[in-house]
């Protein structure tokens, strides 16, 4: 009897024990809890190294007599682990040629541009069976002895063809990455890093479909060329698989970062994305645009000379039933008041206002207005625009594109709510701009405007003009911006040229963008801005979510975007606090991408979930 009762209680014990494993670690297998040497480490960050960083004697030897160029870079990528939390080592040319890096997840080559052929070798078996590089500049291009070698490892493994290299002759050089993936996570859409030159960055396009272009050299703004083609010939970063492993290819050095705080957070971030994705860990956050919009555009008719042309637009809004933001000066109201009196039947009117004049954000020489002189302009344009019917007034373009520090406090306490410049060109997507507890939105422009293609190019052909706006709807789709069509009642509003502005909007329409007001996309990003998403693993079955909102305003109707980062099959979505509603979600296998639709989070709540999977490489 005693025995029976203990066998009872010991039963009891055990799956009391299975039942709070899979409370907290999810779906499980019996060898996966066992106190085994590779559990337990599972568990601890302590232990073995997981990173091997390749100080190459063979790449040291190209360098000029007495640089430090190498180990700098290494030295650099030793900070970056430590504070990854990735525990690495350095080792040698050699341990690579007699297969001592087999016993890492993680292989890093640093700038290690001369390899020997037994190390190109023992590096493709490497990622064949299932490890993961991480390389820089143009890997294994030069045999031991110094030889060139050419670009077969880097087309055969990264799946990339060499395009050109970036002389130094440009101090700084222009990066844009993507937006909407697992690399780019929580980074603003369309961020420019500033990539010194002094290290002769890599220029390259996409060959396989297997790889994933992130980023691109080419910028709209000074460089000319077809768009479509300079985009997608001068790749910069590359992420993707070989084999059963991954790899991540930088086309610059990590030493060639340089810029402000926020330049060194957001490279910090992709770095960490970087290291998450080559490990299989998971990275969220909110997608930019609602309703799985890819991008967004806004159309904005600027009022001026031959202001009478803004009605040719009224057809078009019609039929197509797209409203738009107007923007006009508003001294202009009493000249123009029949025109500017019927604009609130087909969107939002803005002031364009003068702040004063700067030629550039470097100017040193001229200034704007003080902190009064700007409130009281925008003070009186919008008592101007408010004696329109339907209209508030609650946006702002400088006449001059630039704005400061005086602009955005005038601009909150005058009552306004985004502004419109020229001089935010580090994002492709608006920007929060926070005073105390206010806040207003930056739009920034991102395309080529009317006076550009038709005044600046001479193109008055339609086709050319759409072709040439279709370049701009094209890149921001790829990067996942924000498109601002900016015209003119004098260029564009023309009666000859008005109707390129219908076969854009179509063509946008065709490509899942979501179409729309600078009022609507503020309203939007204050609001989706709110919310903080995190994702980590909780066991080799289970990811747990959080979403929280620790803003002031109920959020809605948001998509958070998880990046698994790892195959996965049979998802199943919980959570450990009872009540909580399950939302919507779907589940994209091929790229390893599950969306939570979440309804609604009240200001202050948060959501927790888990995402219990099961894994074919289990």
């Amino acid at each position: 009897m005693i025995l029976l009762t203990g066998l009872v209680i010991l039963t009891a014990a055990v799956l009391i024990f299975l039942f709070i494993i899979k409370g907290v670690y999810g779906n499980y297998n019996i060898s996966e809890i066992l106190p085994t040497r590779a559990n337990l480490s599972f568990l601890s960050s302590e232990g073995e190294p997981t990173a091997a960083i390749l100080y190459s004697r063979y790449t040291e030897n190209l360098l000029p007599q007495g640089s430090t160029w190498l180990n700098d870079n290494i030295n650099t990528w030793k900070n970056f682990l430590k504070a990854s939390k990735i525990k690495g080592e350095v080792i040698s040319d050699q341990a690579i040629e007699l297969g001592e890096h087999f016993k890492y997840k993680l292989l890093i080559l640093p700038g290690a541009k001369s390899l020997s052929d037994r190390e190109v070798s023992q590096i493709k078996r490497f990622i064949e069976k299932g490890g993961s590089v991480f390389a820089t500049s143009g890997t294994s291009s030069f045999s031991d002895n110094g030889k060139w070698r050419g670009w077969d490892f880097f087309s055969e493994v990264f799946g990339l063809k060499f395009t050109k290299e970036i002389t130094p002759e440009e101090y700084t050089k222009i990066h844009t990455l993507r937006g909407g993936l697992p690399l780019t996570a929580g980074i603003p859409t369309g961020y420019t890093l500033k990539i010194a030159t002094w290290d002769r960055p890599m220029e390259c396009e996409i060959l396989d479909p297997r790889t994933v272009q992130v980023s691109f050299w080419y910028n709209f703004r000074t460089e000319l060329g077809l768009v479509r083609e300079e985009v997608s010939k001068s790749a910069g970063i590359a992420y993707g698989t070989y084999g059963r492993g991954r790899f991540v290819w930088m086309g610059f050095e990590l030493n060639s970062v340089i810029g402000q705080k926020e330049d060194y957070i957001n490279f910090g971030r992709l770095f960490q994305n970087s290291i998450n994705w080559l490990t299989y860990e998971p990275t969220a956050f909110v997608r930019d645009w609602p309703d799985n919009h890819e991008s967004a555009a806004v159309i904005m008719p600027f009022i001026g000379a031959n202001a009478y042309n803004v009605q040719n637009l009224y057809g078009i809004i019609n039929s197509e039933k797209v409203p738009m933001t107007f923007f006009a000066d508003p001294s202009a109201v009493d000249e123009h008041r029949d025109i500017l009196s019927n604009l609130h039947n087909y969107g939002e009117l803005g002031s364009i206002i003068d702040l004063g004049y700067l030629a550039s954000v470097n100017d040193t020489v001229n200034k704007l207005y003080d902190y009064n002189t700007q409130l009281n302009h925008f003070n009186q344009s919008k008592l101007s625009l408010s004696r329109l019917p339907g209209h508030a007034g609650k946006g702002a373009v400088p006449l001059y594109g630039l704005y400061d520090d005086n602009s955005v406090r005038a601009l909150i306490d005058a009552g306004y709510s985004y502004i419109m410049t020229d001089s935010l060109t580090d994002r492709s997507v608006p920007k929060t701009i926070i005073k105390g507890d206010k806040r207003i939105v930056a739009f920034t422009k991102t395309a080529r405007d009317d006076y550009e293609v038709i005044r600046n190019y001479g193109l008055t052909e339609k086709e050319f003009q759409v072709y040439t706006y279709e370049e701009d709807v094209d890149r921001l789709l790829f990067e996942g911006g924000l498109y601002i069509f900016k015209m003119h009642t004098d260029f564009q509003c023309q009666p000859q040229y008005v109707d390129v502005v219908r076969e854009l909007i179509r063509y946008m329409r065709q490509k899942n963008i979501w179409i729309t007001t600078a009022p609507q996309v503020r309203d939007w990003w204050l609001s989706k801005s709110n919310l903080e998403v995190n994702a980590e693993m909780r066991s080799a079955r289970r990811i747990a979510v959080e979403i929280s909102n620790p803003g002031n305003i109920q959020v809605k109707n948001v998509i958070v975007q998880v990046n698994l980062n790892r195959d996965m099959a049979n998802i199943q979505l919980s959570s450990d606090i009872f009540g909580t509603k399950i939302p919507r979600y779907s589940f994209d296998r091929k790229n390893q991408v599950l969306r939570l639709k979440i309804e609604k989070i009240d200001a202050g709540e948060a959501f927790s979930y888990f995402v219990d999977f099961d894994s074919p490489s289990i």
